[in-house]
């Protein structure tokens, strides 16, 4: 029942060696065999596709959290500060939370405007906008990739099958083929789109999930933006 099972592409010394048999008496190891090269490759390609966005939604569920419980410290800090004038970069050392980030660029640009007289609200409500617009792309980052895979993947294991069928049906001789002749090449060409959709479906709930969380994020970061514009311009007036 248990052990190692060996499989050797045709072409090439890649060795891949499984130690689950459950694959084994599925039938698994026999449809992967049986599949020509094409179909062999795209479900190397698919496995790869699947262990890099698993990776990717590690990290980024551990990032987002990081952010998560980093400006919920400095929301904390900022607000416990009698006015945003008191505000200085030198008392916030340490690694800065995107809320952090916000209040520094919008403080800079208050003090600017504010050499001139009365702070313009204009200036401060700009930079503040700039700095949110650039956060975002880092809550953003690379989750079009993420994307590409959840949409690419069935089409990628589509392409496999047809080639395999076509294959399977390419060698049949003149005098005709059996069910036998066509079974190993079919079964071979079906199980590109049995690995694709395994590796879809999952990712395609993780990724909504993952985006519902970070446009969450995203939101709160506006809304702290929004708020932090409001009480620059009451204590400034």
């Amino acid at each position: 029942m248990g052990g190692c099972v060996s499989l050797q592409f045709n072409s090439g010394n890649v060795m891949i060696e499984y130690f689950s048999p459950v694959l084994a008496e599925a039938g698994v190891i026999d449809y992967f065999v049986d599949s020509n090269f094409a179909g062999k490759l795209v479900i190397v390609a698919l496995v790869l596709m699947n262990c890099w966005a698993i990776a990717f939604i590690i990290s980024k569920f551990s990032d987002l959290r990081k952010i998560r419980r980093a400006n919920a410290r400095d929301e904390r800090r900022i607000n416990e500060l009698v006015t945003m004038v008191d505000y200085d970069d030198d008392n916030f050392k340490g690694p800065g939370s995107p809320y952090l980030q916000v209040c520094s660029r919008a403080m800079a640009a208050a003090r600017v405007g504010a050499k001139n007289g009365k702070v313009r609200m204009n200036y401060v409500e700009n930079a503040i906008s700039r700095a949110v617009t650039e956060l975002e792309d880092r809550y953003e980052k690379n989750m079009y990739w993420l994307a590409t895979v959840v949409s690419g993947a069935p089409f990628l294991g589509l392409l496999g099958t047809v080639w395999g069928v076509m294959d399977a049906f390419g060698t049949m001789d003149s005098g005709g083929a059996t069910i036998e002749h066509l079974a190993p090449g079919v079964s071979g060409a079906l199980l590109t789109t049995v690995t694709a959709l395994l590796v879809a479906i999952p990712i395609v709930f993780i990724y909504n999930g993952l985006s519902g969380f970070t446009r969450a994020e995203m939101t709160k970061l506006e809304n702290f933006a929004s708020n932090l514009a409001d009480r620059i311009e009451l204590e400034t007036e």
